[in-house]
């Protein structure tokens, strides 16, 4: 008992942001594409393309600012992919996805041996991560401090974010017609909303996301590259959209839960409990949200 409570402390505090980050500015891209109608199951390729464009960014130019912009260049880059296919192909936007989703986990595997001669994992001296910043009066605060101080630049940009696309989408003209492409395109046409672009733009920022979701992960929370690094986190995104329904705040809400399953998993490690079970515990989150969805959708149909 005094061991599950001893992983209650001020470190499992400040793990939570760091695990929450990655998960949350993915989400943010797929509540995006949701609200125009564009359902993005790419999330997990996507975050690992940035995750590893970032290790190879910071790398070969010895900054880890220019690593964070090269892996969201790498996220819109294949986002791109995305939007040709679905949007200009027409092709069935669940397919593209898993394609993508495969194509990410094979390319980063062969550039990883490729540009930076080595199989598994990269980790090097020279590779520059994100610094963290002490908050000046919050870090000397009891709790708050441990949970809110020492992170990178990029968690305290996903909080902003989940605020400013809040706004955006319920204030500003062109988050309204963000709104009106995904719930009725027919009639936003007719007033003159360009669709496509618009639809296209959305996926292109949901790339840049989860670049900086995947640029937290290899180069905020650690400084290295594992092979299949971002290990379901782009698909707990998926999920977390689903149950905070396409809205920036119940999207925190969701990703905050499996950031936290996440963190303490990681540190239920610590009592030798075997990693199987505490490598699985994000995941059995993830199907009993699973679960209140669709409980939630057949409840909503019977009336």
């Amino acid at each position: 008992m005094e061991g599950l409570l001893s992983l209650f402390d001020a470190a499992l505090l400040n793990s939570i942001p760091r695990f929450v980050a990655p998960i949350l500015l993915a989400a943010l891209g797929g509540a995006l594409c949701q609200r125009v109608g564009v359902f993005n199951i790419a999330l997990e390729g996507l975050m690992l393309t940035g995750a590893f464009a970032a290790v190879a960014g910071s790398f070969f130019t010895g900054s880890a600012g220019l690593g964070v912009l090269i892996a969201v260049l790498a996220g819109v880059l294949v986002a791109s992919v995305l939007a040709l296919f679905v949007l200009g192909f027409r092709g069935d936007e669940i397919v593209v996805g898993i394609a993508i989703n495969l194509l990410a986990a094979g390319l980063t595997v062969f550039l990883l041996r490729a540009l930076l001669g080595v199989k598994g994992a990269f980790q090097d001296p020279a590779l520059q991560g994100l610094s963290r910043m002490n908050l000046p009066v919050v870090e000397g605060l009891p709790v708050v401090g441990a949970l809110l101080s020492g992170h990178s630049w990029i968690v305290y940009l996903a909080i902003v974010l989940t605020v400013a696309i809040h706004l955006f989408l319920s204030r500003h003209r062109v988050g309204l017609h963000i709104r009106g492409v995904g719930e009725n395109p027919e009639a936003a046409l007719t007033l003159g909303v360009p669709v496509m672009k618009v639809k296209t733009g959305v996926i292109l920022v949901s790339g840049a996301l989860c670049g900086l979701a995947g640029a937290q992960l290899s180069l905020g929370s650690v400084t290295l590259f594992v092979e299949n690094m971002s290990a379901g986190r782009g698909w707990m995104a998926v999920v977390a959209v689903m149950l905070g329904q396409g809205h920036p705040l119940g999207v925190l809400a969701a990703s905050v839960l499996f950031g936290f399953t996440d963190s303490l998993g990681f540190r239920l490690q610590g009592l030798r409990l075997p990693s199987q079970l505490t490598d699985a515990m994000p995941y059995l989150v993830t199907l009993l949200a699973l679960f209140l969805i669709g409980m939630r959708r057949r409840r909503e149909e019977s009336f």
